[in-house]
């Protein structure tokens, strides 16, 4: 008899399977209900875990207010937008409100599973400009792509949080005021929009000592809300081994002559590595930096290639 009501069960959960991801492997989320669910965390949760191939979930134009998690089991996820200005996941938790959050909590959505994948979407922490560390995107997880997404808040937007994982950002806007790109993966962003919108700095890596690639801007373009962000720095060291490399980048009138900044602590000059290569704009400075960042040669810069900066561990190599 319970061999019969477990085999039961388990038909149903097969059956239930096959009825969330169809044979084309699509799921469609809408706040009107005119898709599969109405909310983006039902559709995660539905979808089977440690699937082996791609599971796709199609995200209508709206505001979604929720504090989405994808957990680490549902792995080869792709969430895909209708519109990235329009298809908006957002929620305002903030270090210190009244639910007691900090910085690794107060995400809007945390990533922790490995292969995901992001299009047309705005992660948006709405927390307010004077709210303090309100993470908008926590990523996690390993081998992570966004494309034509939009990381949106205030002080701590994006969070790239484990050493050893590494996440590709392509064509993406990303805005912030306070260390708005801080943590210790490896991380591309190729041809990203970064705006600044108070005088602050850009970065704050947490590379961990040993792993050979931190942030890498591409062929970005740096801007500002000219109002509120004049000085900007392009990073500063959360941890010691901090690396951070812009190449090709387009940096405008806000950022600072001298462009990095040590921490209050002169000991991190000896072991962060900043360095630029072929920056270009008013923000471009090689003579005024500071001395202990680096400007790259030719051949230094050569070594910044998707193939390598991804090398590490399992290879791994994300579609341009």
């Amino acid at each position: 008899m319970k061999q019969s009501i477990w085999a039961v069960l388990l038909l149903a959960s097969i059956a239930a399977q096959a009825q969330i991801a169809p044979k084309s492997g699509t799921i469609t989320v809408a706040p009107d209900g005119s898709g599969t669910y109405r909310t983006v965390q039902e559709a995660v949760d539905a979808v089977p875990n440690q699937s082996p191939t791609t599971v796709t979930i199609r995200i209508k134009k709206g505001t979604y207010r929720e504090k989405l998690v994808v957990p680490a089991g549902k792995t080869h996820l792709r969430l895909v937008g209708e519109d990235a200005a329009a298809t908006v996941i957002t929620f305002s938790d903030h270090t210190g409100d009244a639910a007691g959050h900090n910085t690794q909590t107060s995400h809007s959505v945390l990533v922790q599973a490995p292969d995901f994948a992001a299009e047309n979407l705005t992660f948006e922490n709405a927390a307010g400009y004077t709210a303090g560390q309100a993470v908008a995107l926590h990523v996690e997880g390993d081998r992570a792509t966004f494309r034509h997404c939009r990381m949106v808040g205030n002080q701590d937007v994006l969070l790239l949080a484990t050493g050893g994982t590494r996440q590709y950002f392509k064509d993406c806007y990303i805005e912030g005021t306070t260390d708005f790109i801080f943590g210790a993966s490896t991380a591309v962003f190729d041809h990203c929009t970064i705006k600044s919108k108070k005088n602050s700095f850009i970065t704050a890596a947490s590379t961990p000592a040993g792993q050979a690639f931190g942030f890498v801007f591409m062929k970005c373009t740096l801007t500002a809300d000219t109002a509120l962000a004049k000085k900007v720095n392009l990073g500063r060291p959360w941890r010691p081994n901090a690396r951070v490399v812009y190449l090709n980048t387009a940096m405008g009138a806000h950022i600072t002559p001298t462009a990095w900044d040590n921490w209050k602590n002169p000991e991190n000059e000896k072991t962060a590595y900043f360095a630029e290569y072929k920056s270009t704009g008013p923000g471009a400075n090689p003579k005024g930096r500071v001395a202990w960042s680096h400007q790259l040669t030719a051949a230094e810069a050569k070594q910044y290639t998707l193939k390598t900066i991804f090398a590490a561990g399992e290879p791994w190599l994300p579609g341009k």
